[in-house]
């Protein structure tokens, strides 16, 4: 963990700015959220045409964030200091046109609620300590 999907409607990026999204996310979480690089998924999505609206009326331009994070591994301060820069790299990407109704949340999963690659976080644990 973690997991991020970040939702984008606008035009088509381009595999550049796919990549600054990722990247630069990659970097926030490693960062600001203090998460190893390794586990660190980032998914970006792109709607080209869609029903996207912003108080009732439709938008060329949008973008959602969704972190999943392990519960209680963050402060609110690096919570909050991820959004800010989060919004920061999204507006650098997709243009000033993206709303402050730009929604970036957080999902947060107890330890024994989540696993990778088939294996729980505290079976990984283990493995680690008796290597």
């Amino acid at each position: 963990m973690p997991f991020i999907r970040i939702t984008v409607l606008g035009p088509t990026l381009a595999a550049e700015q796919i990549r600054s999204l990722q990247q630069g996310t990659t970097d926030l979480m490693t960062s600001v959220m203090r998460k190893p690089l390794e586990g660190t998924a980032v998914l970006v999505e792109q709607i080209n045409q869609g029903g996207w609206s912003i108080a009732g009326k439709p938008v060329q331009v949008a973008a959602q964030v969704e972190s999943t994070i392990g519960l209680g591994t963050n402060t609110p301060e690096e919570k909050g200091r991820f959004m800010k820069e989060m919004m920061q790299l999204l507006r650098s990407v997709l243009g000033k046109e993206l709303r402050e109704e730009t929604y970036i949340t957080f999902h947060e999963f107890d330890h024994n609620s989540y696993g990778r690659g088939g294996l729980t976080r505290a079976q990984r644990e283990h493995r680690r300590s008796a290597a």
